[in-house]
């Protein structure tokens, strides 16, 4: 395979768009690669963005529509776990069975060895576990890692980031002197298939599956009516539509009762979660024996803790107890700056 030959996501956007330059300056043969998810996305300004910036390059583009296989495989996703009281974590299943995957098959059928995307991560050979790990960037704000945790250590090896040395600031000012229009371009914010915010947007596909309940108390006692248990996150305070008589979080979904627990804030805190669809980059063994952080969302300053293992099932237990997990959503583990596993929380 040609390590002179990249494969790179474009999106149009500033970061992939800078990293295409910055890999044809570094004497690469680029080819970007935009997935088309949606119909929308067909007639949008970052498809038009991406095809200026590939000419402006001279580099060849290659536009692939995956509409119908992202609506099976993450748009469904979104939706089936929100039904079952879950909240997701779309971009992570994405990267993993989507974006990466298309990558690397479009790599392979070049003869490209490398493939590349706009993320601020790094890729390093790490001494101590001998393969391939994503590392923490220097733009720790915008620290990508989390998202891409599932990737196996065998495609991270062929994986560049050419922002990983960026702060996000830097990147914006190369853009501009580049010549890119797209240097000011705001980032992406929210959900790439649900622009309307995911709330419209769960109410538009469920429809007549949406229906009222009962928002109760830990004992069953009923505090008052939600509009659809599908609509609401635990942790949630904001925007529970009634006026209570005290400060409530829900604590816990129960889609089959269609009702939503509602408690004190210290009733959201876990000392311990366990984690289904477990990854580990290193041996279980391994992994069991030493202290590790952990970040149970993306936005997570993280805590301290440890993987442990009970009749079969891993959990991950913290130093001191915390309110940020969610049924749903992905606990990734750190070793130092070392992305070494994760799994989905489901209590």
């Amino acid at each position: 395979m040609n390590k002179k030959k990249v494969i790179l996501g474009l999106s149009g956007g500033v970061d992939s768009s800078t990293s295409a330059h910055i890999l044809k300056n570094d004497g690469f043969e680029v080819i970007g690669v935009t997935l088309v998810v949606s119909e929308e996305q067909k007639k949008s300004q970052d498809l038009k963005d991406a095809r200026l910036l590939a000419k402006k390059l001279g580099i060849e583009h290659i536009v692939l529509d995956i509409v119908d296989e992202f609506n099976e495989k993450i748009v469904k996703y979104f939706i089936d776990e929100y039904s079952k009281g879950m909240t997701p974590s779309p971009c992570v299943v994405c990267d993993e069975i989507i974006k990466v995957k298309k990558l690397i098959e479009i790599a392979d059928s070049k003869d490209a060895y490398y493939i590349a995307t706009g993320h601020y991560c790094e890729v390093s050979k790490d001494n101590i576990y001998q393969k391939y790990l994503f590392k923490k960037p220097k733009d720790l704000k915008k620290d990508q890692g989390y998202m891409l945790y599932r990737i196996d250590s065998q495609i991270i090896e062929r994986m560049m980031f050419p922002l990983a040395n960026y702060e996000k600031i830097t990147v914006r000012e190369k853009a501009k002197q580049y010549g890119l229009n797209v240097f000011d371009k705001k980032d992406s914010q929210g959900i790439c298939f649900a622009k309307e915010g995911y709330l419209e947007f769960l109410k538009n596909k469920l429809k007549d599956k949406i229906e009222a309940g009962n928002y109760v108390d830990k004992n069953g006692n009923i505090l008052g009516q939600h509009q659809g248990y599908q609509l609401y996150t635990i942790g949630q305070r904001r925007g529970l539509g009634v006026l209570f008589s005290k400060i409530y979080f829900i604590i816990d979904i129960i889609p089959e009762k269609n009702e939503i627990i509602l408690g004190d804030y210290k009733e959201l805190y876990r000392k311990k979660v366990e984690l289904d669809d477990f990854k580990s980059h290193i041996s279980i063994e391994e992994l069991l024996k030493i202290e590790v952080f952990a970040k149970p969302r993306f936005s997570s300053q993280g805590f301290y803790g440890k993987v442990v293992q009970e009749a079969g099932k891993i959990y991950f237990e913290y130093l001191e107890e915390n309110p940020q997990n969610a049924k749903g959503q992905h606990l990734v583990i750190y070793k130092d700056d070392l992305v070494i596993g994760g799994g989905k929380i489901i209590f």
